[in-house]
């Protein structure tokens, strides 16, 4: 016994290992699979078939090497305990026989103890092939467990604060410092911020849009208002109050967001815009698709409301898809509305369609627009620009456009300035033109 359980475990230590490593191959085969047959269509208009096969074939045998590993653990494993069994029968034939012989014992003794010890092993020779298994199904289930276990990284408050009801919306970026923190990183490593020191507010029912280049922390700001980051620095009040003290469900109930990227899960329509919501009715739901123009769509739709959508609406557009955010996000009334490049996939009728439902939607009600096009962030009631993580400019269209700094050159590369507004650079703009005329080339590079 003592060697058996020597050998159970060592070969628990060694197959762990390889089980291990089987799930992790495992799980790159399936995302490899995922990715390349959901960008079939890149794949092939590209022609790298065979490059994806090669790929494909490459990751499929290190799997294979993995498994392989495993079932020769288990090859070794189990003869083994045969063997053990074997040379146990073995010496108590052999002990038993010189007992014997001696007359200390009779022949009868020892076959009744040679029965027993068969019927002792037979169950740990069983329980071999189970245990196998077993270490298997552990070396799958500390994948899940680590993913299920893992805690939210914030502070934990014995009396969570909670918002004002039913509150006005404003919100308030106070000297707020933000930087990703990649996986396995040193803690000393320096960051690369990509808010640095934003402070801004957003009064109750007040339309604010946040323009600025690729990278210039525009999403960020988002992120982070939803607490899918925490600042490094800084506070975030809602209301007053710290979001970083507010319960998670209470602080995102009241902010409906429509990202550019919209997810659409393989239900039919209605519940892609109530999602499950038992308190949101067929005509809430009805009334939100009629107010973006919807309804129209969903009319043309052989099963209207009920239509069964594909997977992430394959079947739909990306305009089409954008046309159900918006629904969505209307029909959960939210107290703050944040849009993040949420009409880049419309045409302009449509785009001026889904505005003029917005113009009423807005009324009264915190929005945040981020953008891109400046033509869609033109009536809001304050512009904020950001460049490099920084806030470099703030005020209305038309203010911005006459101090001749980030944000009018911005607009001058998408389109041609007014006539009452080509003066000279204001006095200090680290962006101003030169005295030469600038192509718009010119201007893309001067930006970056």
């Amino acid at each position: 016994m003592p060697f058996v359980f020597a050998v159970a475990i060592l070969f628990r230590t060694r197959i762990r290992e390889a089980y291990r490593d089987v799930r992790v191959r495992l799980a790159r085969i399936n995302a490899f699979l995922q990715e390349h047959i959901s960008g079939v269509a890149v794949v092939q208009l590209f022609g790298r078939e065979r490059a994806a096969d090669a790929q494909f074939r490459a990751v499929n045998d290190h799997y294979l090497a993995a498994h392989l590993r495993s079932i020769r653990y288990y090859a070794l494993f189990f003869p083994i305990i045969e063997i053990l069994t074997a040379i146990a029968l073995a010496a108590i034939i052999t002990y038993g026989g010189f007992a014997v012989l001696s007359a200390s014992v009779s022949i009868g003794t020892v076959a009744a103890f040679l029965q027993f010890a068969r019927r002792f092993f037979r169950p740990i020779q069983d329980l071999s092939e189970k245990y196998n298994m077993l270490q298997g199904a552990m070396a799958s289930s500390e994948r899940i467990f680590s993913l299920l276990d893992t805690t939210a990284e914030r502070p934990a408050r014995d009396a969570p604060a909670q918002l004002p009801r039913p509150g006005a919306g404003n919100i308030e970026f106070r000297n707020v410092w933000f930087a990703y923190v990649r996986s396995g990183e040193r803690p000393d490593a320096p960051w690369d911020w990509v808010l640095r020191d934003v402070s801004f507010q957003v009064g109750g029912g007040e339309r604010v849009a946040i323009v600025g280049h690729t990278g210039a922390g525009k999403t960020s700001i988002i992120s982070l208002l939803l607490r899918f980051y925490e600042p490094q620095r800084g506070d975030i009040l809602f209301d007053g109050v710290p979001i970083g003290d507010v319960p998670v469900h209470e602080l995102r109930e009241r902010i409906g967001l429509v990202l550019q990227d919209v997810f659409l899960f393989s239900r039919d329509i209605e519940y892609n815009i109530r999602l499950g919501r038992t308190d949101i009715g067929a005509e809430r739901v009805h009334e939100a698709a009629h107010r973006v123009g919807a309804d129209t769509l969903i009319a043309q739709l052989p099963g209207g409301y009920n239509e069964p959508l594909g997977e992430r609406g394959a079947s739909l557009s990306v305009g089409e898809r954008q046309l159900l955010s918006f629904a969505r996000a209307l029909a959960f009334e939210p107290q703050v509305l944040i849009l993040d490049e949420a009409t880049s996939s419309v045409d302009s009728a449509l785009e001026h369609r889904i505005d003029q439902a917005l113009a009423a939607l807005m009324r009264g009600r915190t929005s945040i627009v981020v953008a891109h096009r400046l033509s869609t962030v033109q009536n809001a009631d304050r512009i904020i620009v950001l460049h490099h993580g920084e806030l470099r400019e703030e005020g209305t269209h038309e203010s911005l456009l006459r101090r001749r700094g980030l944000y009018a050159r911005l607009y001058e590369l998408q389109f041609a300035l007014p006539d009452h507004l080509r003066s000279g650079p204001a006095a200090g703009s680290d962006l101003a033109p030169s005295r030469r005329e600038q192509t718009p080339a010119d201007s893309a590079e001067e930006v970056a």
